[in-house]
């Protein structure tokens, strides 16, 4: 059980540091995007017709796809008044009852954005611009996002009462990792 439960660990984290950098990348190109469409704007009078929309889906999928990396390194705002003592019995029951919400609320909207996914898929609608992108590639990012937050808060309760604490590595006695 544990080599089972430590391959999904390594799965879930690597899953997260790869969509983490996949987003800080989406997010790079549309800082890209958004300058050439300055220049080609501004400079040559030339404006383009797909900057604005292929900027917008890659700012939908880059949030997305970060949502993962972002639990994974407890990089998100914790506000910690009571339990502040890391693996202590209280403390992690806390923490396992915020991760079952956030899990909740994971599956919760896979399971709708999937539906919605699914519809837009077999009714074939597009985006309402000259592009005219199939619906899918946007809403496709919704139920993928959240379900490797899924994977990693599903990483964070192992971690809670294997480790003690549900950032990945041994349980320090201070501050989240990114604070």
């Amino acid at each position: 059980m544990t080599a089972f439960l430590d391959g999904f660990l390594r799965v879930s984290d690597l899953l997260a540091e790869v969509t983490g950098r996949i987003a800080a990348w989406m997010f790079f190109a549309v800082g890209l995007f958004v300058s050439y469409e300055v220049f080609m704007r501004y400079v040559l009078i030339r404006p383009t017709v797909w900057v604005d929309e292929v900027s917008r889906i890659f700012q939908i999928w880059g949030a997305f796809l970060a949502i993962a990396y972002v639990h994974r390194h407890r990089a998100h705002i914790f506000i910690d008044l009571a339990f502040r003592q890391p693996g202590s019995p209280a403390r992690r029951v806390v923490d396992t009852f915020a991760e079952g919400v956030i899990l909740f609320f994971c599956a919760v909207t896979v399971k709708y954005g999937w539906e919605v996914w699914w519809q837009s898929t077999r009714l074939g609608h597009t985006t309402d611009s000259y592009l005219a992108v199939p619906l899918v590639w946007v809403q496709s990012a919704i139920w993928v996002g959240f379900g490797l937050m899924a994977l990693q808060s599903l990483a964070s309760i192992i971690r809670i009462w294997r480790d003690g604490s549900p950032a990945p590595g041994p349980a320090t006695g201070g501050e989240p990792a990114g604070q």
